[in-house]
């Protein structure tokens, strides 16, 4: 059986995971974009795995983040979290790859996602190594934003990226994910038609445990798009390789060096320019 017939069976199972068809430009996007060049082993098992050291989503999490973010064509969108570049390419059927914009904080997974994008033709996406907590201004704003790691509220430089009207994603929440779409309301206030039912009627003191389903203020949630089980989002220092204790990572940099192991605050001093 070809490439093309097994992306068929996948899409097939797709819709009937997620239990409604999916929209034309997803569909065609999903038709279009050959998985085989994302992902190695078993590229249409509808599963999350492992690729390079990095996470490649399950198809159905991507058909999910595609219909949720309702891209249309022109629309410049931002991908915090390249992975494996696969949503990328799948935006870049639908926007157009000009206007995808990709960044990441592990310097592995841009040099992966750069690589699988050129090499299935979708050269024209930008990826950067970027803090996605920071997002990527200097192509700001966007009309979509996706988010592809968890957090409670999406950080505030991704919302001031927003363009008016804009739509973000993201998963909600940390052991118990949501994945959700929220717009920001015209006077920075949403209504209470906008609020769910779990803000309209919880009047008891909030339980610690529990993620709460608020959106951020100035925003309302317009589209919700069942469970997700994504990894949190991390901060700079986080990154895979990176050791996170400051002592043992200097450590190993001055013994990668070739510096002494005791004395080392001496190595810092330029001698021959003070003798």
């Amino acid at each position: 059986m070809d490439e093309a017939a097994l992306r068929a069976d996948m899409i097939e199972g797709l819709e009937h995971q997620i239990g409604e068809p999916l929209g034309a430009s997803v569909l065609t996007a999903l038709q279009r974009v050959p998985r085989e060049a994302f992902v190695d082993d078993a590229p249409h098992a509808n599963r999350a795995s492992d690729e390079g050291g990095t996470r490649a989503l399950a198809p159905a999490t991507v058909a999910r983040m595609l219909t949720a973010l309702n891209v249309d064509e022109g629309d410049d969108v931002l991908v915090v979290g390249a992975g494996i570049g696969y949503t990328a390419a799948t935006l870049a059927e639908i926007a157009g790859a000009r206007h995808v914009h990709a960044i990441d904080i592990d310097r592995g997974a841009v040099h992966l996602a750069r690589s699988n994008l050129s090499a299935a033709g979708y050269d024209a996406v930008l990826v950067d190594r970027r803090d996605g907590a920071r997002g990527l201004p200097e192509y700001a704003p966007y009309d979509r934003i996706l988010l592809e790691a968890a957090v409670v509220e999406p950080p505030r430089a991704l919302r001031d990226q927003l363009a008016d009207g804009g739509r973000l994603v993201y998963p909600r929440g940390t052991t118990v994910q949501t994945l959700v779409a929220i717009e920001p309301v015209a006077d920075g206030v949403a209504s209470e038609a906008d609020r769910t039912e779990a803000d309209r009627t919880d009047a008891t003191a909030p339980d610690p445990t529990v993620d709460r389903p608020d959106a951020p203020a100035g925003f309302h949630t317009v589209e919700t798009a069942g469970p997700a089980r994504l990894r949190p989002m991390l901060v700079d220092g986080e990154q895979p390789g990176v050791e996170r204790n400051r002592t043992r990572r200097e450590d190993a940099e001055r013994a990668a060096q070739g510096s002494a192991g005791h004395g080392w605050e001496q190595e810092w001093i330029d001698w021959e320019g003070r003798l």
